[in-house]
């Protein structure tokens, strides 16, 4: 479904990505792997355009995103989970997870959008009428890819959604993005902490300063010391 061929972005003058090339089909779990700084959040925010790459392609079934608008990418089938999982404090839980319905309304009827989101994330249901600012990082972070659900998307850009969670919710969101990977959806993850990359991820991407330095399967990754050394902050990647 998506395809990045040849990507480049700079920021300010400097290259931040270089030659980025990576693909998610449906029914697949994806993990871009990098410490921090690598070009993860940019490779993110850069198909959903909310930066312009200086050239190469980003294409979704087809489609050109490179020419589309942010809100046009997403009501073409990519639902975005930030880093950040800001939630509406003014909102119930309810109301954050109904949100992304009333933005992208055609398609299946908002009732099946949110009762898969629910069933994604069944704890969630315990805290319908529980206002935004009183969740913790954990539940937010289930609420934010639970609204990313309700837009209908076959493409799930889930940017570490792991990070600064405590060790017992971990296996929640786990289960809940083999929940969506079951489903046929294509999911995209951004991670920087290896160990948590579920054992059933499909392929990984390890970006290091910009640069893809490795594409394979998890078990490859390991047998690859250079590659292991890397993404544990261990030594610096040749330039």
């Amino acid at each position: 479904m998506l395809n990045l061929s040849n990507v480049k972005v700079d920021i300010q003058g400097s290259r931040i990505l270089n030659g980025i090339t990576l693909s998610v089909g449906a029914g697949e779990l994806v993990c871009l792997v990098g410490r921090n700084g690598a070009g993860k959040t940019t490779t993110f925010r850069s198909i959903m355009g909310y930066r312009k790459i200086k050239s190469g392609e980003i294409t979704f079934d087809g489609l050109d995103l490179t020419a589309m608008q942010t809100w046009q990418i997403a009501q073409s089938g990519i639902g975005f989970s930030p880093e950040e999982s800001e939630v509406y404090a003014d909102l119930t839980v309810a109301e954050n997870i109904e949100l992304s319905t009333w933005t992208r309304p055609k398609g299946r009827p908002a009732e099946q959008r949110i009762e898969e989101a629910y069933q994604v994330f069944p704890k969630l249901r315990q805290y319908l009428a529980r206002g935004g600012a009183e969740l913790s990082g954990g539940e937010r972070k289930m609420v934010s890819i639970a609204r990313a659900l309700t837009l209908d998307p076959q493409l799930l850009l889930l940017d570490e959604p792991f990070e600064g969670l405590s060790p017992a919710i971990i296996p929640v969101i786990a289960e809940g993005v083999a929940s969506i990977r079951a489903m046929g959806k294509g999911v995209l993850m951004a991670e920087s902490n290896v160990h948590h990359i579920p054992d059933y991820v499909d392929r990984i991407y390890v970006l290091e300063r910009g640069e893809l330095m490795f594409s394979g399967t998890l078990t490859e990754a390991h047998r690859d010391r250079d590659v292991m050394r890397v993404i544990a902050g261990e030594v610096e990647a040749a330039s």
